[in-house]
């Protein structure tokens, strides 16, 4: 479907005039073709001076006119959503006096109605914006491709960017609506804990979201949970963001000993990081954080444990020149439980430090909306976007001598030390009594299409294996997900073709020469393209669903399963399993699963082949004993005739289904689909069919054989 129909067909009846009048500015590069190929372009000579007293002749050159379009077309579409967000803001705001003056909640069903209008309302209004910004740049790209001596989309790109429209931040009208849904409900906060040493034990289970659907799982998530906001009793903005800026120095060794750890999921495996919130650079004070696996089949939990320190402590404490006393004598701790706890955690992080020689090497950096009731943890839910992975300590010094603990600000990042993730991650951390399940409406997200559960997902691990390929052994299984290859070969180098002929020459090959800093090329040459060691030449998984199978909220997705996927994916009753949670996560596939499924197809093969071969045998047989003169009995002609003609069938169909087999299990091992990917049917389908052919022949030697004793007596 061309864009123009597209955009025709999604937009809003009522605001048809206010989109992208893409047909017209799609006519007005056809007339500049038409021109430019006529040979009559009078914009082609433009002279380099001008004069203030002389007056120009009016450019109406189609060219000139799309430029024209293309601007009045920026300041429509900027105006318009401008006067539906200060709508949107003075509508939430009535709203919010109407809650609080509605305190016997005699209209709260009308007020949540009008509330989800609202929210509706802001969904269109991102639809409309999302719409028109496509449309700027399918225009813009179709411009550069049919006029190329006069490209524009690199600039009006940035221009666009600058907008805004596509800029602005407009969380803020979902921070009244989450206000006014918590007071619709009559949320009430739990007790905050300033311990200065603070423990966590929950189950996490992370998605990620496209970016265009953030919006629609927040307004979800808000009509269940406020947007928790931190100090929100010292602000008095109601127009604040309804997320806050996270940074996370994690580190690591040499070896990356951590890395592969939290990656193999080894018992005990460390995460050690320093986290501070609100700013690029750390405060006053910083979070010094410890994560622990445990493994939970054994019924234990991951364990999170932080404490805080002073910003100017930090390179000190990771040196080891600042020492628990002192630590001790400057901190301020409420009860001697919190003292212990705050010594045992300074003393076994430190020693782990220098034991394994950490120093900062990757940093995470996000806007988090988080969604709980206040300081209580039972159901909370996070969404991070804006997710960028920054290589820290890139001189691989430790921080004694650099007299740093992070990049220096003030300083440029190359590209190739910092990647920029394409989704955004939300996180569901339940902490509820042994028992109970999730809420429904939570269910209702998961099944709406919106998300993608990836399984132990992870940050600094996608980091980590993005930005330092060269020091690690292992990789995620998502590292190849077709969606996240382009924002990867992004942060990769140029592959140097003659550096790496001449290591071609050699013994062995390094395993990361290829890869160099170099300004980004467009040349067409394959030699001079992006190059990831991690990557092949084409990816080989893809999580991230269609987007055909988005259903929306409150949709149940309603697979239509043919037989096949039936067969295969339905267990039968003798093989099912009570009281079991069905596998939601992609397995972990290994290369030997590729050939232990070439095996699997083999061994039906020799099987077909074997009892087609007897079949073809009996056939070529009972052939020679028909041109004989031997005598017969009635009844006896045609029986080895019959024994082969119900053998042969057999043989073709374990054939065309061993086959069928093959290629599914195939596609699924590629894909690493969530889901069973044996054959709990085949093999009894085989016995049974294998039963009736022999409990047939069975019966055809029988009878063969009293009709032979029936012939001697006579």
């Amino acid at each position: 479907m061309k864009f123009g129909k597209y955009i025709d067909e999604q937009a809003r009846p009522d605001w048809r005039d206010k989109y992208l009048d893409y047909g017209q500015l799609k006519q007005y590069i056809k007339e500049a073709v038409a021109q430019l190929e006529s040979g009559s372009d009078e914009a082609a000579f433009s002279p380099r001076t001008t004069s203030l007293s002389v007056a120009k002749n009016a450019n109406n050159s189609p060219e000139s006119n799309f430029f024209n379009k293309l601007e009045l077309e920026v300041k429509k579409i900027s105006e318009f959503t401008e006067k539906l967000v200060k709508q949107l803001r003075a509508q939430t705001k009535a709203l919010q006096a109407k809650v609080t003056n509605d305190k016997d909640h005699q209209h709260n069903n009308d007020l949540m109605q009008e509330a989800q209008r609202l929210g509706d309302e802001f969904l269109s209004l991102e639809k409309y914006v999302n719409l028109n910004y496509l449309g700027f740049h399918k225009i813009l790209k179709k411009h550069d491709k049919l006029m190329p001596h006069t490209p524009c989309r690199q600039f009006y790109i940035t221009h666009l960017h600058q907008q805004p429209w596509v800029q602005g931040n407009y969380s803020d009208v979902l921070v009244h609506l989450s206000n006014i849904y918590s007071d619709l409900r009559g949320d009430t906060s739990g007790v905050k804990n300033e311990d200065s040493a603070q423990g966590f034990v929950r189950s996490t289970t992370k998605y990620w979201v496209r970016t265009q659907d953030a919006t629609s799982v927040k307004h979800h998530i808000l009509q269940h949970l406020p947007v928790f906001q931190f100090k929100k009793d010292d602000t008095k903005d109601e127009n604040g963001p309804d997320n806050q800026l996270i940074n996370s120095v994690y580190l690591d060794n040499s070896s990356m000993e951590l890395y592969h750890g939290r990656l193999d999921k080894k018992p005990s495996a460390l995460a050690i990081r320093i986290r501070w919130y609100g700013s690029p650079e750390p405060g006053d004070s910083v979070f010094v954080e410890r994560k622990t696996h445990r493994e939970s089949w054994k019924g234990e939990e991951s364990v999170k444990d932080r404490i805080t320190l002073p910003k100017a402590k930090i390179v000190d404490f990771l040196d080891g020149s600042y020492t628990l006393d002192m630590a001790i004598k400057e901190g301020r701790f409420k009860t001697d439980t919190d003292k212990e706890t705050f010594k045992k955690f300074f003393q076994e992080v430190q020693q782990a430090v220098d034991s394994k020689q950490l120093r900062p090497m990757i940093r995470t950096q996000y806007n988090r909306a988080a969604f709980q009731v206040p300081f209580d943890a039972t159901v909370r839910i996070s969404l991070d976007t804006n997710l960028a992975m920054i290589k820290e300590n890139t001189d691989g010094q430790p921080v004694g001598l650099l007299h740093r603990w992070y990049r220096d600000p003030n300083q440029p990042i190359p590209r190739t030390d910092i990647t920029r993730f394409p989704h955004a991650v939300l996180e569901v951390k339940l902490s509820l009594p042994e028992g109970q399940v999730a809420p429904e409406w939570v269910t209702d997200l998961t099944e709406s299409g919106f998300l993608t559960e990836v399984h132990k997902f992870s940050k600094f691990i996608h980091g980590t294996a993005t930005l330092l390929p060269d020091m690690i052994a292992a990789v995620p299984y998502w590292i190849d997900d077709e969606s996240v290859r382009p924002s990867m070969l992004q942060s990769a180098g140029y592959r140097d073709i003659h550096q790496a002929e001449s290591s071609s020459n050699g013994d062995v090959a390094p395993l990361h020469p290829e890869l160099v800093s170099k300004p980004r090329r467009r040349t067409g040459d394959p030699d001079n393209e992006l190059t990831h060691p991690l990557l092949g030449d084409e990816p080989t998984l893809q999580l991230m669903p269609n987007r055909n199978d988005v259903v929306g909220i409150g949709g149940r997705r309603e697979k239509k399963k043919g037989f096949l996927d039936w067969w295969f994916t339905s267990r039968p009753k003798a093989m099912r399993v009570s009281n079991t949670t069905p596998r939601t996560t992609p397995m972990r596939i290994e290369p030997k699963t590729f050939f232990a499924n070439e095996r699997t197809f083999l061994t039906w093969m020799h099987m077909a082949v074997t009892i087609g071969t007897i079949a073809a045998a009996l056939l070529g047989f009972s052939g020679s004993a028909q041109r004989t003169d031997k005598p017969s009995y009635e009844g006896s002609d045609h029986t080895v005739e019959i024994i082969a003609a119900i053998l042969l069938p057999v043989a073709i169909l374990m054939c065309v289904y061993s086959l069928t087999v093959f290629i599914w299990r195939s596609k699924a091992i590629s894909k690493k689909q969530v889901g069973y990917i044996d054959d709990p049917r085949g093999p009894l389908g085989l016995a049974g069919v294998v039963v009736l052919a022999l409990t047939a022949i069975l019966i055809l030697e029988v009878l063969d054989f009293v009709a032979a004793l029936k012939a001697h007596h006579k």
